[in-house]
C-alpha cells in the first residue's frame, strides 16, 4: 500500500522507487478531489514538479479504474511542450512514472525522423508527448489519431504563446474530441493563457501555487559588478570559485554562445553548446554530456534550454542580462529544483546597476551585491577543497598503508603532500586579474584630481558629429577605464581632446594596444601637454558643476545692447508702401496681429483671383491683398521684416497654350 494518499497504486510505488518521500505542493493541489476529471489552469513556478503533477492527476482519467493499460490503440493523453528537449524531457519523465502500468509513450518534436515517429504511432501509444509543429503535422498527415482522445496537457503554456505557436495550439486543440479533460501549466498567467483557458476549457479550476512574496527560496541570488570588457574574465572566476558539477550559463544571442564556448574550450573547461542552430542530435548529445559528467559547462541561449531539467545543476549564471522579470525567473529555475540548492549569478557591468536593481525588484527577489572572486579567493577556496578531500579522511586499507610509508622513505612527507595539491589542481583553468573597480566605484571624482592628468588626443572631430554621450563608452569599453576617470572634453573641428587621470593612463593605452585605435577609424596620440582653448568645451569631471552663463544687464534699448549691426536692424523701405508706425531706429514697431482683419482679407484674396481668371492671361505681378493696404482700403497681411509684402514674389505664368493657364497657375500660387 503506498504512502501517498489519492495516488493511483502503480504510480505510488514508482514514487517510492524514485525516492520521492513527500509530494511537492503542486503535486498535493491537483490531487485535490475536487479535480478529478476536471479541466484546470496550473500556474507554478519552474523546478517545482509540474511534470510529475499532470502526470498523477492523469492517471485516474486514463486508466479509469483498472490496474493496467490494454493494449494500445489510438492515443488516450496528448502533452505539447514548447522545445524539443522539453518535450523529450516530459517523455522520460512519464516512462518512469508509468512504468508499472504498461503505457507506451511516444514522441513527435521535429528535427527527428518523421517516418519513425509514424510508425510509433501505428504501432499504438497511449500518451503522445510532442511539440506543436511536429504535432499539427501528424495529424495534417492522419497519422496521428485524436478519435479517442481522453485528456490534453499544455505544457510551459505561456512560452509557447510567446514563441509563437497559438495558430498551432488552436489547430491542436479544435481537432481533439470536445468532450476531453483539458490541463494547463505555466509559470505566469496573462491575459493571453487567461483568453485561451476561456475558449477550450469547461468550468476550469483555478490552481495558483506560485509564492507571491518570494521566488526560488532554495535559489541564493548574487548580482556582481565588473567592467563592460571584464565579463568573460568574471565568468570565468565565477566558474572556478565555485566548481560546480553542473553549471549553465546563458547567453543573449546565437553568436555570443559560439564565441563563450570557443573561449571556454581553450580555458580547459569541459564545456558545450546548445542553440537553436543545432541539430537535434548535436542538442541530445550535449544534454547527456552534461548528465554523464562528460561535460560540465552549458553555454545556451534563453529559448534552447527551455524547461530542460539537470539533476546535478548547482549554477547558473546570466553572462547577457534578462529581458524581463520572467526571463528571470525561468533561467533561475533550470537550478534549485525539488528542494535541491542552487545559485544564480548576474553578471552586471556596472552601468547597468540601476536597471539590474529595477529588475530585481520586480520579480521580487532580493540579491546580494559584490565583486567577483578574485585570485587570492579563488586560491583560498582550493586550497580548501583539497583539506576537505574525502580521501585525506578515508582509512587506509593495509595495502595503501604500506604503500604510503614506501612513499614516505623515497619522497618525503613535503614531496607527497606537494604531488598531492599538483595533482588535484591538474587541468584547472588558472583564474583571471580583474579590472580594481573598488577605487573608481566608491566615490566620484573631484575636479581637483585631474590637475595632474593626461591629456589624449582622438582623430575625430565636430566634422566628424563628434561628442560626449558616444564618447564617453567608446573610451570607457574600449581602455578598460570608468567614466570618473574621464574628465574634460574639447571638441574641436577636427579633432578632439580628452582628460584622463594620471593613474588609469598606462592601463587605458595597454587595453587599447600598440596600434593606439579605440574603434576602426579613430586613433588615439598621447599630448605632452595641455591643449590650448578653441572649439567645443564639454567638462565630464564627475563633482564639478558646469558654469551658469550670464544673462546680459538689461536695457530698455535693445538696439544699444545688440551686437549685431544698426544697419541690418534696419529695414530698407519702398517708396510709395505704408509700413505703419516705427520705432525711432526706422523699424516697424510690433503689434498684435487683428485674426479677424486676416480672415476678411482673405476672402479679398479669393475674390481678386476669380477676377484674375476674367484677365487675358496677363495677370498683375502684385495681387490684392498681399501689401499692407488692398484696393478696397482694408488693412491687409503684416508685412514681415525684410520682405515688405510678406510673401515671396510671385513669378508671372508662362504663357503655354494660351493666358488660361497662365491665371490658373497664379491662382494656385495666390491661395492664402
Amino acid at each position: 500500500m503506498t504512502q501517498f494518499e489519492g495516488v493511483h497504486p502503480a504510480l505510488g510505488e514508482a514514487l517510492e522507487k524514485r525516492g520521492y518521500s513527500v509530494l511537492t505542493p503542486v503535486q498535493l493541489a491537483v490531487l485535490a478531489p475536487e479535480l478529478r476529471d476536471a479541466d484546470a489552469l496550473v500556474s507554478a513556478q519552474t523546478g517545482s514538479g509540474k511534470t510529475v503533477a499532470f502526470g498523477l492527476t492523469l492517471a485516474p482519467t486514463l486508466l479509469d479504474g483498472a490496474e493496467r493499460f490494454t493494449s494500445g490503440g489510438s492515443p488516450l493523453a496528448l502533452v505539447v511542450a514548447p522545445t524539443r528537449e522539453l518535450a523529450l524531457q516530459v517523455k522520460r519523465e512519464l516512462e518512469w512514472l508509468y512504468a508499472s502500468t504498461g503505457a507506451r509513450v511516444a514522441s513527435c518534436v521535429g528535427g527527428m525522423d518523421m517516418s519513425t515517429e509514424r510508425k510509433a504511432l501505428s504501432r499504438g501509444a497511449h500518451i503522445v508527448v510532442g511539440t506543436p509543429g511536429r504535432l499539427r503535422d501528424h495529424i495534417e498527415r492522419g497519422s496521428l489519431d485524436m478519435r479517442g482522445l481522453k485528456a490534453a496537457v499544455l505544457d510551459e503554456a505561456d512560452e509557447m504563446l510567446d514563441l509563437g505557436f497559438r495558430d498551432d495550439l488552436e489547430y491542436i486543440l479544435d481537432a481533439a474530441p470536445a468532450e476531453r479533460r483539458t490541463l494547463m501549466f505555466s509559470a505566469t498567467v496573462p491575459r493571453s493563457i487567461a483568453s485561451l483557458a476561456k475558449r477550450f476549457q469547461r468550468d476550469a479550476v483555478r490552481v495558483a501555487t506560485t509564492a507571491e512574496e518570494s521566488q526560488h527560496v532554495d535559489i541564493e541570488y548574487r548580482a556582481l559588478t565588473v567592467a563592460p570588457n571584464d565579463r568573460e574574465n568574471a565568468i570565468i572566476n565565477v566558474l572556478r570559485y565555485f566548481e560546480a558539477q553542473n553549471a549553465l550559463v546563458f547567453c543573449g544571442t546565437r553568436a555570443t554562445v559560439n564565441h563563450m564556448t570557443s573561449r571556454f574550450s581553450n580555458r580547459g573547461f569541459s564545456v558545450v553548446a546548445l542553440s537553436g542552430e543545432l541539430s537535434q542530435k548535436d542538442r541530445s548529445h550535449a544534454l547527456q554530456a552534461m548528465r554523464d559528467g562528460r561535460a560540465r559547462v552549458c553555454i545556451a541561449t534563453d529559448v534552447a534550454a527551455r524547461g530542460i531539467d539537470l539533476p546535478n545543476l548547482e549554477l547558473v549564471i546570466h553572462a547577457d542580462m534578462p529581458r524581463n522579470k520572467e526571463s528571470l525567473l525561468h533561467r533561475s529555475g533550470r537550478t534549485g529544483r525539488a528542494g535541491r540548492k542552487g545559485v544564480s549569478v548576474l553578471i552586471v557591468p556596472h552601468n547597468w546597476r540601476k536597471r539590474t536593481e529595477r529588475l530585481l525588484q520586480s520579480a521580487r527577489i532580493e540579491a546580494t551585491w559584490a565583486s567577483p572572486p578574485s585570485v587570492k579567493e579563488i586560491m583560498q577556496r582550493d586550497r580548501e577543497r583539497v583539506l576537505l578531500d574525502p580521501a585525506l579522511s578515508a582509512p587506509l586499507s593495509e595495502e595503501e598503508r604500506a604503500f604510503a610509508l614506501e612513499l614516505l622513505d623515497r619522497h618525503g612527507a613535503e614531496q607527497v603532500a606537494g604531488a598531492l595539491v599538483r595533482q588535484h589542481l591538474a587541468g584547472q583553468s588558472a583564474p583571471e586579474e580583474l579590472l580594481d573597480q573598488s577605487q573608481s566605484d566608491s566615490k566620484p571624482r573631484r575636479h581637483d584630481d585631474f590637475n595632474d592628468g593626461v591629456w589624449i588626443s582622438l582623430s575625430v572631430g565636430s566634422e566628424d558629429n563628434a561628442q560626449p554621450r558616444w564618447l564617453l563608452p567608446l573610451l570607457c569599453r574600449a581602455g578598460h577605464i570608468t567614466k570618473n576617470e574621464i574628465g574634460a572634453i574639447k571638441i574641436q573641428k577636427n579633432e578632439t581632446h580628452v582628460q584622463l587621470l594620471a593613474g588609469c593612463v598606462s592601463k587605458f593605452f595597454k587595453a587599447i594596444g600598440p596600434e593606439g585605435m579605440v574603434d576602426k577609424t579613430i586613433a588615439v596620440a598621447r599630448l605632452d601637454k595641455a591643449p590650448a582653448g578653441g572649439g567645443g568645451f564639454q567638462d565630464h569631471a564627475p563633482g564639478k558643476k558646469k558654469p551658469k552663463k550670464k544673462k546680459p544687464p538689461y536695457s530698455k534699448d535693445k538696439s544699444e545692447g545688440s551686437s549685431k549691426p544698426k544697419v541690418r536692424q534696419q529695414l530698407k523701405l519702398r517708396e510709395g508702401q505704408d509700413y505703419g508706425e516705427l520705432n525711432a531706429d526706422m523699424t516697424p514697431r510690433k503689434t498684435a496681429p487683428d485674426h479677424s482683419v486676416v480672415r476678411k482679407d482673405a476672402s479679398v484674396v479669393k475674390k481678386d483671383a476669380s477676377v484674375v481668371r476674367k484677365t487675358d492671361g496677363k495677370p498683375d505681378r502684385k495681387p490684392a491683398g498681399f501689401g499692407n493696404k488692398d484696393k478696397t482700403g482694408k488693412p491687409g497681411k503684416k508685412a514681415r521684416p525684410g520682405k515688405p509684402d510678406g510673401r515671396k514674389p510671385v513669378k508671372p505664368a508662362q504663357k503655354k497654350g494660351g493666358g488660361k493657364q497662365g491665371a490658373t497657375h497664379l491662382k494656385r500660387m495666390t491661395k492664402p
